[in-house]
């Protein structure tokens, strides 16, 4: 919590307006203040650890509500842009805190995301919608090159998440980077779930989830193994799959696993953790039973807390106090179209995954038997994002514990969905790279990163290269869908399931 405290404050007192008198006095107090409550929120002798952390977690709230950056009175900086814009600024940030009650208040969403409409300007990569059970739907993209690898490309992004993350404007979509390399992809599209979907379970996302679509994928593309990939909590329903697969004799259907920021063992699950204990999670039941669901608004609420200077505090400043609104990016927009999830799959994999812990454990059943990620021998590639504080690098890196399969990590810059997003051409970006042999010994994380060579730009091309590797020779493209199989085209992509709010 101090190191992120260190580089907030940073951030939040830049200025030199802040070196002056009585500002630099105010400063040096919260300062003080944060880092004698913090350390003794972690000194207290007989409490544990995760209770030293939710207490952390909950002065710095506090402590958050008292800076004085966040107030205009004790803000040089909004003082003098006060003084000199004669108050205009305030002006604008009033009409700015209308617009956004006003919004609120009639359901519509954040300023600006008018200009990212999807299936326009976001979630645009063509494509067929050629199968659609109650929880999703998959998307065949349409090939832009003359001949493609022969095998197909699953990927499989987590429910708690809109899909088209993996598929954003035309520059930085990952989907359409596939298939403009030649590859065959199909994505799941999740339902935006509602009460009628409240006993839809862990192993309903696996049969009407991912099973179908694979059934579909062999269905169009016959005779051809799979690489599946995975996204966040797409990864672990992934890895779970895949397990149980194996398990049942069915493991040959996959070529690989991609696992893009998931993880597989949550012992350390970074600062969403803070939020899940037996209590926490029975009060979230009762909850949830009364709607059938867990709302979008209550997710994001969770995630803005953890970030409450980036996500909120300084959005309040420079947009009301400051009068300056954020320009909307595709990813902003993104952000703000959130979804829902089933009481019963939402209760299940917290408890199950977060809680117990029981994948990693080897306690996870399926079909009332237990699976084993010591049985996955499939090549695997796996990323962590240096500053992702929903599935931290390191904990993403502990797949190596539990798998003997050849791994190549790859660790980049950037956060949980900045840092995947990191298409070619991206200014500033790095990733390390590393390969562990099937069967050798892992390493621990600190070992890794001292021996993974540094390398510039995006981790795309070489996760492409990976992908290329375990590919055949390219052939004719698929028709999209198989409707003597039972597959036809049903509707363009994206498809209906993602515009549901």
């Amino acid at each position: 919590m101090q190191d992120i405290n260190k580089k907030i404050n940073q951030r939040r007192f830049n200025d030199p307006a802040w070196e002056q008198a009585p500002y630099a006095l105010w400063r040096d107090y919260f300062l003080l203040q944060q880092q004698w409550w913090n350390q003794t929120a972690q000194g207290m002798q007989g409490v544990e650890e995760r209770d030293q952390k939710v207490l952390a977690f909950a002065i710095n709230q506090w402590l958050e509500f008292y800076s004085p950056g966040n107030w205009p009175m004790t803000n040089p900086v909004v003082l003098k842009r006060t003084h000199d814009e004669h108050g205009a600024n305030l002006q604008r940030g009033l009409e700015h805190l209308k617009d956004d009650f006003n919004r609120l208040f009639s359901g519509r969403p954040p300023a600006g995301t008018e200009a990212f409409t999807v299936g326009q300007e976001v979630a645009a990569t063509p494509g067929k919608v050629v199968l659609r059970t109650p929880l999703m739907e998959l998307i065949q993209y349409t090939p832009t090159t003359k001949k493609v690898h022969p095998e197909p490309i699953l990927i499989v992004p987590a429910w708690i998440m809109k899909y088209y993350i993996l598929d954003l404007s035309q520059h930085n979509s990952l989907i359409k980077y596939l298939v403009d390399q030649g590859h065959t992809v199909f994505c799941i599209s999740w339902v935006n779930p509602g009460a009628e979907h409240r006993d839809m379970g862990m192993d309903d996302y696996l049969e009407l989830g991912f099973y179908a679509a694979l059934n579909a994928v062999n269905a169009i593309v016959p005779n051809q193994k799979v690489h599946a990939t995975g996204y966040c909590l797409g990864g672990t329903l992934l890895s779970i799959a895949a397990a149980t697969m194996t398990r049942d004799g069915a493991g040959d259907t996959l070529a690989s696993l991609s696992m893009l920021a998931a993880q597989t063992d949550f012992s350390e699950p970074g600062e969403l953790s803070l939020y899940i204990s037996e209590k926490q999670l029975d009060m979230l039941d009762v909850q949830m039973q009364q709607k059938g669901y867990l709302s979008g608004e209550q997710m994001a609420t969770a995630f803005v807390m953890l970030r409450s200077y980036d996500l909120l505090w300084s959005r309040l400043i420079n947009e009301y106090a400051l009068g300056d609104r954020q320009p909307m990016n595709d990813l902003m927009a993104w952000n703000a179209d959130t979804t829902r999830m089933p009481a019963r799959m939402h209760s299940q994999y917290l408890r199950r995954l977060y809680l117990h812990n029981d994948l990693a454990q080897g306690h996870y059943c399926v079909k009332d038997r237990p699976i084993s990620l010591t049985d996955l021998a499939l090549p695997i590639f796996a990323v962590g994002t240096l500053s992702d504080h929903v599935a931290p690098w390191k904990s993403a890196y502990k797949l190596h514990t539990l798998s003997p399969a050849e791994i190549t990590f790859a660790l980049t810059n950037g956060g949980h969905n900045a840092g995947i997003i990191s298409q070619p051409g991206h200014p500033r970006r790095q990733y390390q790279v590393k390969t562990r042999p099937f069967g050798a010994k892992a390493i621990t994380p600190d070992e890794w990163v001292a021996q993974a060579p540094m390398q510039s730009g995006s981790w795309w091309p070489e996760w492409l290269r990976w992908l290329q590797a375990r590919s055949g020779t390219k052939v004719n493209p698929p028709s999209m869908g198989a409707p003597d199989n039972g597959y036809a085209v049903i509707a363009d992509a994206p498809g209906n399931y993602v515009k549901e709010r």
